[in-house]
C-alpha cells in the first residue's frame, strides 16, 4: 500500500511539473511578465492591427512561418538599424528582417495588407522579461531609442507611428488628449526632448546600412573593402565612420560611411 501511494505521489508531481502555465497577454493595460520570466507557457495574444504599418513588441519569439500564418504571407517586418541627420530632422532607417523572425521584447514595425482586425496568436513559448531597446546616436549627439511598451503609457513627449491610413510608417510626437501607447506597441524617444521631424527609410534585407546596424559602439571589428582587402584590423566600431567615405564590409555586411 505504501508503495502504491509513493508511485501515485510521484506521478502527481510529474504531472504538476510538466503542466504548462497559461498566459493570456493583455495588449491594452499590460501583463506582469516578470513572474513568467524564463518559463515556457501556453500563451495567447489577441492583437489588433491596422491596415498599413503597425508597431509590435512581444515577450516571446515568432518565426517567419508564424508571422506569415498570423498576418499573411505578404506581411513585412522591419527593425530600426540606424539613424541619420537630415536637413529637416532625423531619418529612421528600418531594415527588412522577416527572415529572422521576431525576437522576444524587440521593437519592430509590421506591415499588414489586410483590413483592420484582431489577430490571435496562440502557441507554446519561452517567455522573456528582458527588454531590448534599440538606441542609436546621431552625429550631433541626439540619442534615438525605440522601445516596446510593457504596459499602457500616456505617451506625452514620445513619438508613435500613426495607426490609420499609414503607408509610410510615419512617427509623430504624441501630445495630450490621446490614447497614448497600449501594451505590445512601440514608441520612439529622443534624449534631448526637443521637437524633431522624423522620417522613415525602408531598407531591403542586406542593403547597405551604417556601422550601428552591425556592431556596438565599443565593439572591436575588422574592416574590409568590397573587393576583400583588409582596410582596418581590430578597430573600434565607433572609429569606422572616420574612414574615407565609401562602402566597406564589417562582419560580413556592407556598411556605408558618409
Amino acid at each position: 500500500m505504501k508503495k502504491f501511494y509513493l508511485i501515485a505521489a510521484m506521478a502527481l508531481a510529474t504531472l504538476t511539473t510538466n503542466a504548462q502555465q497559461k498566459l493570456y497577454l493583455s495588449t491594452y493595460n499590460g501583463t506582469d511578465i516578470a513572474k513568467y520570466d524564463g518559463a515556457t507557457c501556453d500563451v495567447t495574444v489577441n492583437r489588433y492591427v491596422f491596415k498599413g504599418w503597425n508597431t509590435v513588441s512581444l515577450p516571446f519569439e515568432l518565426s517567419e512561418q508564424e508571422l506569415n500564418e498570423t498576418f499573411g504571407s505578404d506581411c513585412r517586418l522591419e527593425k530600426l538599424v540606424s539613424v541619420d541627420e537630415t536637413a529637416n530632422g532625423i531619418q529612421l532607417n528600418f531594415q527588412d528582417c522577416k527572415v529572422n523572425g521576431m525576437q522576444a521584447n524587440t521593437p519592430y514595425i509590421l506591415y499588414y495588407t489586410g483590413e483592420a482586425a484582431t489577430k490571435k496568436i496562440a502557441k507554446e513559448a519561452l517567455i522573456s522579461n528582458e527588454a531590448a531597446t534599440l538606441s542609436y546616436t546621431t552625429k550631433s549627439g541626439e540619442t534615438v531609442s525605440m522601445c516596446g511598451a510593457l504596459k499602457h503609457l500616456d505617451g506625452k513627449g514620445l513619438y508613435g507611428v500613426m495607426a490609420i491610413n499609414n503607408a509610410d510608417a510615419k512617427f509623430v510626437k504624441v501630445g495630450e488628449n490621446t490614447n497614448g501607447f497600449y501594451a505590445t506597441r512601440c514608441y520612439i524617444q529622443l534624449s534631448s526632448g526637443n521637437m524633431q521631424t522624423l522620417t522613415t527609410r525602408h531598407l531591403a534585407a542586406g542593403e547597405v546600412t551604417g556601422i550601428q546596424a552591425v556592431a556596438t559602439e565599443k565593439e572591436i571589428v575588422d574592416v574590409y573593402s568590397t573587393s576583400g582587402a583588409k582596410v582596418a584590423s581590430k578597430a573600434r566600431a565607433s572609429k569606422v565612420n572616420s574612414l574615407k567615405p565609401g562602402i566597406y564590409v564589417v562582419k560580413g555586411q556592407k556598411v556605408l560611411v558618409k
